[in-house]
């Protein structure tokens, strides 16, 4: 199971930009995914800086095993869970 979330119809909206981010994590948290898939877009790269930030947030770091930039799309995230 691969949860997905796309950042392009709110990218200028923080508020509901971190709601999503957060909403997200949670159902992974819940449903136990092993991925989650995030796509801030190519653009300027602030989207995706913002959402690495929010990644990096000692609570939400301490949810999931790791993040992974995809090589072949500078535009997409990957967040990784590891589920005992």
């Amino acid at each position: 199971m691969k949860l997905k979330l796309d950042l392009h119809d709110i990218f200028n909206r923080g508020q509901d930009i971190d709601r999503a981010l957060h909403n997200i994590i949670q159902e992974a948290v819940a449903k136990r995914a092993p991925l989650v898939e995030i796509i801030p877009g190519k653009g300027s790269g602030q989207l995706k800086k913002r959402v690495i930030r929010f990644l990096e947030q000692k609570e939400i770091k301490a949810l999931y095993h790791r993040v992974e930039k995809d090589s072949k799309n500078f535009g997409r995230l990957f967040v990784h869970f590891r589920w005992k």
